[in-house]
């Protein structure tokens, strides 16, 4: 019953957005609400705002994309502000056609995609609604029925202002069949959709000698001209190619770069004019926005060519590169694993983030800054806080290649390989290191990398596999630990107790005699040591954490074990190593005691329950982590 009623409840929504009238009642509802008259482009921006937006670390993130798209938030502000808000805005950006420049499975035909079903659903809402003229087949805007003369008139009154003119047909059936008069003329409410041809049109170029012009621009309906007696009778003419139907809308132009010329000298008068020619009728007004998409080598090649230079100067590149992020490059697998039919095989924790790792290391160039390899920088850009850099440093790091992101491992691959694990291991669950070894494997029959790149892959896949190791022993050895985040806290309390006093030259109370004591060095230096602290160095240490604590308190933040990056990893290198033995022998023992299973039992079930194992990774992760600290 739950379905059928949802069909009621969908086939009421349709029959009221179904809305005729006439010229006259539309002019009405324009003056009650002027949005209705608003270009593709305006509509297009407006959408995207609809949705919502907010800013983050000074980069703004669009709703609209968010649930699609991941880590490229800098490239969609970009996108929106540089090219849809200039273009709502009637500026001449408008007039070029949008080509999104990019790698392979980088986001470009999803952000098309977004758009389609975006516009197909802003349609259907009060401030997305479309009109058009009854009948005509390119959804004529019925404003461009105002003749010329008067539209100076109109703009002054409604705030309006009309671009474009009647199409053939429309014209035609003006005079023929409406006699001139443009009140009585019929309006409806038309829904944009893809599969229908209404508001968004798709172009494939194919062979160019069986492909014709009429696929853009309509074509002669022969079997109708003995009835009207004429080619250029506009009823004689399909006014149905894809640059006709996407009035209003958006046309998608794929793999632009490679169609034949003829298909694109439309282009020119569409972007510049509006406008474009089809038969033996006069310019065709057109509303839409042209989008494409290319790489970069077909782009490279398309600007070198002296031919299309008309064509340079109505293009605007929005460079799309590959994400850089490698929470973000988690979240693009976990949305591609969620849409296959095995959701039921279990992913272990880190088993996506390994294979983030080495895609995001795959895309990023060896900066030049001597004391940052591709970890440090991989991080960086991850958002973590690193001693020493700042968040001018990393504003300097992203401009330092303008080209950075545009090359590496492209998403479709890492999620191929994925694939492979998840069905040799259907039957349990895939690890990080299921997934690293195949994407190792899959470098052999990798179609386009040179030997040299599958050197360099490999060795970045042992520096994912060295970098997982790090995560695997700190998961463990925190499982061990009961309450590791109240230990962290109490070592973290009692060092800053220490080092204030030790900065102030003053002495503690000791907290079983309550004497005043001097500051226990020892547990100082116990910690400090962990990060390689000279004996030399450590007074400039200590003073830099008691500045850092003095920072947060003069925030109002409470300064936490991790508040500083290096005694953070000080303090758990501490931890660890007061915990390594005990670990190494329960993890590795071959015939555990009773006591040593007690303990692996324990921390199985603080796997499972805390941290998202099943019972299988959680014991191959103990097997693993016993191995790495027995090396």
């Amino acid at each position: 019953m739950g379905i059928l009623r949802l069909l009621d409840e969908f086939h009421h929504e349709e029959s009221n957005l179904q809305w005729k009238g006439n010229f006259e009642q539309y002019l009405e509802m324009v003056k009650q609400s002027p949005g209705i008259a608003q270009t593709a482009h305006s509509r297009i921006y407006n959408m995207i705002m609809e949705a919502g937006v907010e800013e983050i670390d000074g980069v703004k993130k669009y709703k609209f994309f968010s649930d699609a798209m991941f880590g490229l938030d800098e490239s969609i502000e970009r996108l929106v502000e540089d090219y849809f808000h200039s273009s709502a805005r009637r500026l001449d950006v408008r007039k070029r056609v949008l080509l999104l420049m990019g790698p392979v499975s980088g986001g470009k035909s999803t952000i098309v995609s977004l758009l389609k079903r975006g516009l197909e659903n802003f349609s259907r809402s009060e401030a997305g609604a479309v009109y058009a003229i009854d009948g005509c087949p390119m959804h004529e805007d019925p404003l461009h029925l105002i003749p010329e003369r008067l539209r100076p008139h109109f703009e002054e009154e409604y705030g309006i202002k009309i671009e474009g003119n009647l199409c053939p047909i429309c014209r035609f059936k003006l005079r023929e069949e409406w006699n001139g008069e443009i009140r009585n003329v019929p309006v409806r409410r038309v829904l944009f959709s893809e599969d229908d041809r209404v508001g968004i049109g798709t172009f494939s170029p194919s062979d160019p000698k069986s492909q014709d012009i009429s696929e853009l621009t309509g074509s002669i309906d022969f079997s109708t001209i003995s009835e009207y007696g004429s080619e250029s009778d506009p009823r004689a003419y399909r006014f149905d190619g894809e640059l006709n139907k996407a009035n209003r809308g958006l046309m998608e132009f794929q793999e632009m770069l490679k169609c034949d010329e003829k298909f694109l000298w439309n282009l020119l008068s569409l972007t510049q004019e509006g406008n474009f020619k089809a038969g033996r009728f006069a310019l065709i007004s057109a509303d839409e926005l042209v989008v494409a998409h290319t790489n970069e080598t077909e782009y490279k090649s398309f600007i070198n060519n002296k031919k299309n230079e008309a064509l340079h100067s109505r293009i605007i590149v929005m460079p799309i590169p590959y994400n850089l992020k490698v929470s973000e490059e988690v979240r693009i697998y976990e949305k591609l694993v969620k849409q296959s039919d095995l959701t039921s095989v279990h992913i272990a924790p880190h088993a996506l983030r390994a294979a983030a790792m080495f895609s995001v290391l795959t895309r990023l160039k060896e900066s030049k800054n001597q004391g940052l390899d591709l970890v440090t920088k991989m991080r960086l850009y991850d958002g973590e806080e690193m001693e020493n850099f700042g968040t001018s440093d990393l504003r300097e790091l992203k401009n330092e290649f303008a080209e950075e992101g545009m090359s590496g491992i492209d998403p479709r691959y890492v999620i191929n390989r994925i694939s492979s694990a998840l069905i040799k291991n259907e039957m349990s669950c895939i690890n990080p290191l299921n997934v690293l070894r195949a994407l190792k494997d899959g470098l052999d029959t990798h179609p386009s990398i040179t030997l040299d790149e599958k050197e360099h892959f490999l060795n970045l896949i042992g520096i994912a596999r060295k970098e997982y190791d790090e995560i695997a022993k700190k998961e463990v050895q925190k499982a061990f630990v009961y309450s590791f985040e109240e230990s962290a806290k109490t070592l973290l309390n009692n060092y800053l107790d220490n080092v204030e006093a030790y900065c102030h030259g003053k002495t503690l109370a000791d907290p079983i005699t309550d004497e005043q004591v001097d500051p226990d060095e020892k547990l100082m230096r116990s910690i400090e040591e962990q990060i390689g602290i000279s004996e030399n160095a450590k007074k400039a240490f200590r003073e830099e954490i008691l500045i850092r604590l003095s920072s947060y308190a003069r925030k109002g933040k409470r300064f936490e074990y991790d508040s500083h990056d290096r005694l953070r990893e000080a303090i758990e290198k501490k931890l660890f190593a007061d915990l390594k033995d005990v670990v190494k022998i329960t993890t590795s023992a071959k015939t555990p005691d009773e006591q040593q299973l007690k303990k692996v039992n324990e921390v199985t079930a603080r796997l499972i329950d805390g941290h998202n194992y099943c019972p299988n990774c959680a014991n191959e992760l103990l097997k693993y982590t016993g191995s790495l600290l027995n090396r």
